[in-house]
């Protein structure tokens, strides 16, 4: 698969994570948002929290599941654009939360699975 499957993959993904996440009662603040330390794949709203949403996808199980896939050097970047998103969003103070939905297989048969809290801004 080319880079513009590859990316229209992606994009399939996070449409799946957003939808979930506003059914359960999230408010999405962005996608897709580009800064200099890479880019947040969903921002999302609730309660007073932040949540930073890093999506992960595979068409099957097969290898396994794609949350694992989340790196060490992966989330100190998410932690980083996250907390640059804060700045320049004036949220400075907010309290924050770092998730990664993982989703296995394409279209109706899609499954998803909500990780929250699966990593913190320790670094």
């Amino acid at each position: 698969m080319g880079a513009v499957g590859r990316r229209a993959v992606g994009l399939e993904a996070e449409e799946v994570a957003a939808r979930f996440l506003e059914a359960r009662g999230w408010r999405i603040r962005a996608r897709n948002w580009p800064c200099r330390y890479g880019e947040l794949d969903v921002v999302a709203e609730r309660e007073g929290i932040v949540c930073f949403v890093e999506v992960r996808m595979r068409s099957s199980a097969v290898w396994g599941d794609p949350a694992h896939t989340v790196s060490f050097a992966k989330q100190r970047r998410v932690v980083k654009a996250a907390l640059h998103y804060l700045y320049a969003h004036e949220l400075r103070g907010r309290m924050m939360r770092f998730d990664v939905i993982s989703v296995v297989g394409r279209g109706t048969s899609a499954v998803v699975e909500h990780i929250p809290g699966a990593f913190d801004a320790g670094m």
